[in-house]
């Protein structure tokens, strides 16, 4: 059973760490696309990062929707962050327009499909053998 978050989500900053989460797994909402991957340690709290490209507008459109997203992921309940995991959110156009609580079930229904995503992935194979 994986270990639960004791707070929010730590910030990712290293563009290596970045890197390791999109290799994980994804789960794509309206506004947002989550990646999770495990991190360095399986102790260590979760971290998120948050992407977003000069395709969505100029600095201040990008950091108005960084810090959406940085309070939509506060809003999210600290025990629903996997410890030991690190996450990064792609931002999308419709992350500046879409109303905050409709933002915040995005991220947190991305989140529930990469829970799920990563328990189906750790399932042993079954064997239907008679």
């Amino acid at each position: 059973m994986p270990q639960r978050a004791d707070g929010p989500p730590r910030r990712l900053k290293k563009r290596a760490d970045f890197l390791r989460a999109g290799k994980g797994v994804r789960a794509h909402a309206t506004s947002l696309t989550l990646q999770a991957a495990e991190g360095p340690s399986n102790a260590a709290p979760p971290r998120l990062g948050f992407t977003t490209t000069k395709k969505l507008g100029g600095a201040v459109i990008r950091n108005r929707i960084r810090r959406r997203l940085r309070a939509a992921a506060a809003a999210i309940v600290p025990v629903d962050w996997e410890a030991g995991h690190d996450y990064v959110a792609l931002a999308r156009t419709e992350a500046l327009r879409r109303p905050f609580p409709a933002l915040v079930g995005d991220l947190a229904g991305a989140l529930k499909r990469i829970k799920k995503e990563r328990a189906k992935r750790r399932a042993p194979p079954k064997n239907d053998q008679v």
